[in-house]
């Protein structure tokens, strides 16, 4: 299997994975890029996955699905071009032979939905959309704090080497921000650096693993003594792990 990262828009990844022959596109918020590299490639599209309803992930759509006649899956708790399938957590939807569990993860939107195969080239692999980013999370457009934390939870709970394919190219400013608030992380000051070589090639830092977000993500990191300390020095009132949380992703709001 390839995986591929299509640049879109400004900043958006629209992840392509096919066997040389078939191929599934995640989010594609943009028809062409995705039809560009079904012609590069001469790939026949089977599948159109879609974590959540925003314009950036489901723009193209249709686009898609009336030139290739593939099937589109989405999350069942939010409006998706129709027709779809509809998907919801503890589903399982077979893509290229290959099963994709889903797992329901509301937070930035209210229906958000994630993919993850136990094993696609000898790893897990997982489809995130803008739950998860390297060093970051979403924005909480539509779901409460405590939402968004147990789906972190719930992320930061799968194997270590899963590659997590985040929809945005965010991670050099989400790694700024992860600095101002945990500066003693020696991890996260050498994946900076690794992270700034990347981008300087023009080469996407994704996908990201989870053992690495575990170890640098400021959001997966939440409990750590020195985030809650970070963040209760500007917030006296967060005392518990969701108010932490929620202050924390307030700092990100307004991080300059």
């Amino acid at each position: 299997m390839d995986l591929l990262a299509l640049p879109a828009f400004n900043d958006n990844y629209l992840w392509l994975l096919h066997d040389g022959t078939h191929a599934v596109v995640v989010d594609p918020g943009d028809a062409e890029p995705v039809f560009a590299a079904l012609k590069q490639h001469s790939l026949t599209l089977s599948a159109i996955l879609v974590t959540h309803h925003h314009g950036d992930h489901v723009g193209g759509v249709a686009a898609l699905r009336e030139a290739t006649g593939a099937a589109v899956y989405g999350p069942a708790r939010e409006r998706i071009p129709e027709p779809f399938e509809p998907l919801a957590h503890g589903d399982c939807v077979e893509v290229l032979g290959i099963p994709f569990r889903v797992l329901d993860v509301p937070g930035h939107t209210a229906g958000h939905i994630a993919y993850v195969a136990d094993d696609v080239n000898g790893a897990p692999l997982l489809f995130c959309g803008d739950t998860l980013f390297s060093g970051g999370c979403g924005r909480l457009f539509e779901g409460t704090p405590a939402q968004m934390l147990a789906s972190l939870d719930k992320l930061a709970a799968l194997p270590a080497n899963t590659r997590v394919c985040c929809a945005h190219e965010y991670t050099l400013s989400n790694l700024r921000f992860a600095r101002a608030v945990e500066p003693r992380n020696a991890a996260l000051a050498q994946y900076q650096l690794e992270c700034e070589a990347l981008r300087a090639k023009d080469v996407p830092t994704l996908p990201s693993t989870i053992g690495t977000e575990r170890a640098i993500n400021p959001f997966l990191r939440s409990r750590e003594a020195d985030v809650t300390q970070a963040v209760q020095a500007r917030a006296a009132t967060a005392t518990d792990e969701v108010s932490v949380f929620a202050e924390l992703r307030e700092w990100k709001n307004e991080f300059k």
